[in-house]
């Protein structure tokens, strides 16, 4: 028996890579010369996180406390909730979003870095220009919603009026 018949390749190559909540995709990749472009694909759903002025650790105050709320054992017997201080302006941020400590150590620290940012910049920070661009969308959103409605609610009138006779 020979060492090539022990030996099976797929035809195709497949690459395993994950997603958010645990779903596999295998997706076939193509097969580039050495000449090729490649283009960068944007991916779907990623919000684009404004720069940010850096923290400094040593500004920094981390404790891990047990966690609260709904999830029995596993949140209130774990001590994965991130508290953090930022020590020069005093801000404190709990994060107990995920059962990971390090994922929350993440998102506290991004938390803080916007917190520290609208502390300190005010009314000219990324983050306070982008929650009023937000709250304007939603308020254009809402305007043409009701403009709409009373639009249905003539035509309506309209129409029955003219059935009536």
């Amino acid at each position: 028996m020979s060492t090539s018949g022990l030996l099976h390749l797929p035809a195709p190559l497949t690459r395993i890579c994950t997603v958010p909540r645990g779903l596999w995709l295998r997706e076939k990749l193509p097969l580039l010369s050495p000449g090729a472009a490649v283009t960068a694909v944007p991916t779907a759903g990623k919000r684009e996180w404004p720069p940010l002025p850096p923290l400094d650790e040593n500004e920094l105050r981390e404790q891990f406390v047990k966690g609260h709320g709904p999830g029995g054992q596993a949140t209130n017997k774990t001590s994965n909730c991130v508290v953090l201080k930022h020590v020069p302006s005093g801000i404190v941020v709990k994060c107990h979003q995920t059962r990971s400590v390090d994922q929350n150590r993440k998102l506290a620290r991004r938390i803080l870095q916007e917190k520290v940012d609208v502390f300190y910049h005010g009314e000219n920070s990324l983050v306070y220009r982008e929650k009023q661009e937000a709250e304007r969308r939603k308020q254009e959103r809402k305007r043409r919603a009701k403009e709409t409605l009373e639009k249905k609610k003539l035509l309506k009138a309209l129409w029955e009026s003219s059935k009536a006779p």
